[in-house]
């Protein structure tokens, strides 16, 4: 595992840090990620449920990669920071991409528990599942 971050900038809306978490993509390792994933948002101050939804969140993404990944790969993850908001780009080698279908239930998991969810495709060898939670967003009922 190796763990990159940027240093903080700071700009208009204040704090940005990037830190970038580099594991084997197998779901052995996810602890470690959504420990990562806990420690950063609660240096946003998020309440403990947007943490948990949070570490949900970024599990379900990763679980949802992994079964795409080229075996003996790296799983990236990429946290940005900035002022309220958490953004989260998991993202694996595979061979072709076939992007989530939305109508799943791992999908709406996803976007029950965070503001924003999309999936990615960069290339045709890798994917990414791209999340954002703002601190003291508002749920819809």
């Amino acid at each position: 595992m190796t763990e990159h971050t940027e240093a903080p900038t700071v700009g208009m809306g204040g704090i940005r840090d990037v830190v970038t978490v580099r594991l084997p993509a197998v779901s052995a390792y996810l602890s470690v990620l959504r420990t990562a994933t806990a420690g950063l948002a609660a240096r946003l101050d998020f309440t403990l449920d947007e943490i948990e939804d949070l570490r949900i969140a970024v599990d379900e993404a990763c679980a949802m990669l992994l079964t795409q990944a080229v075996p003996g790969t790296d799983l990236i993850a990429e946290f940005e920071l900035t002022g309220q908001e958490m953004q989260v780009r998991v993202e694996v080698s595979t061979v072709g991409t076939t992007l989530p279908k939305r109508d799943e239930f791992a999908w709406m998991v996803l976007t029950a528990l965070a503001d924003d969810v999309d999936a990615v495709t960069d290339s045709p060898d890798r994917m990414a599942i791209v999340l954002r939670k703002r601190r003291g967003a508002a749920r819809p009922a």
